[in-house]
C-alpha cells in the first residue's frame, strides 16, 4: 500500500546497549510470559545520507549483528527496494522469525526518515486526517488476587475506558473456575455498558477453550482473545462449529497479511496485529481494511507511543491497545508522550516523524543505560 519513491542511502547507526527496564510489578500470563521486565533490550538511531535519524526503541543485538551489515552494504535505493530486498533475503531465516521481524523494523524507520523529509508528523506523512486513536485498555496478571484484579479494571473504567481486557488460563489452563470467578466479579464491578475482554495467550486445547467459553457465556464477553495456538488454523474453525459465542480474536502472533486472510476465513471475528512485530507496516492497513470489507472488528497491539502513529489512521471504532503493566514502565523513559482525554490518545502538535524518543539522561541516572556503539559503513 506504501508506494514512495524517495531513495535511501544509510551512513551511520548508533546503538545503546540498556538493561531492561523493571515493571512496577511481576506480571504473568496463562502460559507464563513477561516476568518482572519489559522485553527491551536496546535503541537505535539511524541516519540517512541527507541527515535524518530514525530512532527505534526496541532493538535488539541480533539487528546490529545480522541486519545493519545489509543496510550498510546495500548502496541507496527506494523504499520499497529496500522492504522487497531485505524480506527475501531473510527467507531462509524463516518468514516468522526475529529477523524477518526486523525488515519491518528498518520498514518502521525508513517511514520515520521520510516524514521528517517531508517536514510531516509521521501519522500525516501517512495519510492521517486526525491526531488521535480510541484505546481499549488491557492488564490483569494472574497473579493478582480477585480484589486486586477487580480494582485495576474499575480503575481503567474510572479513567474513561469503554473496553478493559485481563489474563485468563489460570495454573496453565487447568483452573478454569478462578478465571470465571474472576471474569464474574469484574462484570459485577463495572456493569453491563463495559466491554471485557480476555486474553487466553493460547493456552487451552480445542476441547478445554470450547469448555471454557461455555461456562463464560453469561458474562457477556467482548472477545476471547487467543484461546488455542495461534497457529491452528483447523482448530478456530472447530471452536465455531463446536458452538463458541463469544467473537474470536488473534493476530497478534502473525507476522504478515497473508495469515489474516487464513484467520478471516476460518471464522476470526477480530483481528489484532501488533505493531512491533509486522513485517510490512502497511499490512496494518490492509488487515483493517480486509476487516472493513468483510464486516469484522479490528484493533492493533504493541507500545502504545507507536501504536499511535498509525491508530490516528484507523476509524472510531478500530481501536488500538494500552497495556498498561508493560507499556507504562517504558513510556515513563519516552521523552514527547501524547496526551490522553478519556479512552482518547492524541499527537501534540510539532514534532516531523515519529515523536518517540528514549530519555537517555533518565536511563543513565538509573543506572540502565549500558553502552552507545557507533556503526559506520566499512
Amino acid at each position: 500500500m506504501f508506494e514512495f519513491a524517495d531513495r535511501i542511502c544509510f551512513t551511520k547507526a548508533v546503538y545503546y546497549s540498556m538493561k531492561q527496564i523493571p515493571l512496577y510489578k511481576p506480571f504473568k500470563d496463562g502460559t507464563g510470559g513477561m516476568g518482572k521486565f519489559a522485553p527491551e533490550t536496546g535503541f537505535l538511531d539511524l541516519y540517512d545520507d541527507e541527515g535524518c535519524c530514525a530512532h527505534h526503541l526496541a532493538i535488539g543485538r541480533g539487528f546490529v549483528e545480522t541486519m545493519l551489515p545489509k543496510l550498510f552494504g546495500g548502496g541507496k535505493k527506494s523504499y520499497n527496494d529496500w522492504r522487497h530486498d531485505l524480506y527475501w533475503q531473510v527467507r531462509n531465516a524463516g518468514f516468522q522469525s526475529s529477523q524477518a521481524v526486523d525488515v519491518g523494523q528498518v520498514d518502521l524507520m525508513m517511514l520515520d526518515i521520510l516524514a521528517q523529509r517531508h517536514g510531516k508528523p509521521l501519522h500525516r506523512f501517512l495519510g492521517a486526517d486526525k491526531d488521535w486513536a480510541v484505546c481499549y485498555k488491557g492488564g490483569g496478571s494472574l497473579l493478582l488476587t480477585d480484589d486486586e484484579l477487580v480494582d485495576d479494571m474499575t480503575r481503567y473504567v474510572s479513567e474513561g475506558y469503554k473496553t478493559v481486557k485481563f489474563k485468563v488460563g489460570s495454573d496453565c489452563g487447568r483452573d478454569m473456575e478462578r478465571d470465571i470467578r474472576r471474569i464474574a466479579k469484574v462484570r459485577e464491578a463495572v456493569g453491563s455498558e463495559v466491554g471485557i475482554a480476555v486474553d487466553a495467550n493460547q493456552v487451552f486445547g480445542v476441547e478445554d477453550a470450547v469448555r471454557f467459553a461455555k461456562m463464560a457465556e453469561s458474562y457477556d464477553l467482548e472477545w476471547f482473545e487467543e484461546p488455542i495456538h495461534a497457529h491452528d488454523m483447523n482448530g478456530i474453525r472447530a471452536l465455531k462449529e463446536m458452538g463458541v459465542k463469544q467473537p474470536l480474536a488473534f493476530g497478534e502472533s502473525m507476522r504478515i497479511s497473508y495469515a489474516y486472510e487464513t484467520y478471516l476465513e476460518k471464522g476470526v471475528d477480530h483481528l489484532q496485529p501488533s505493531v512491533g512485530r509486522m513485517t510490512r507496516m502497511d499490512d496494518l492497513l490492509a488487515i483493517r481494511d480486509m476487516c472493513r470489507a468483510q464486516g469484522k472488528t479490528f484493533s492493533s497491539g504493541g507500545r502504545l507511543y507507536l501504536n499511535l502513529l498509525f491508530g490516528c489512521l484507523y476509524n472510531e471504532d478500530e481501536r488500538i491497545e494500552y497495556h498498561e503493566p508493560i507499556s507504562a514502565p517504558v513510556g515513563a523513559y519516552t521523552l514527547y508522550p501524547p496526551t490522553k482525554k478519556g479512552n482518547r490518545f492524541y499527537w501534540e502538535d510539532g514534532f516531523v516523524g515519529n515523536p518517540l524518543r528514549m530519555n537517555i539522561e533518565k536511563l543513565e541516572k538509573d543506572g540502565l543505560l549500558l553502552s552507545r556503539e557507533i556503526y559506520l559503513p566499512d
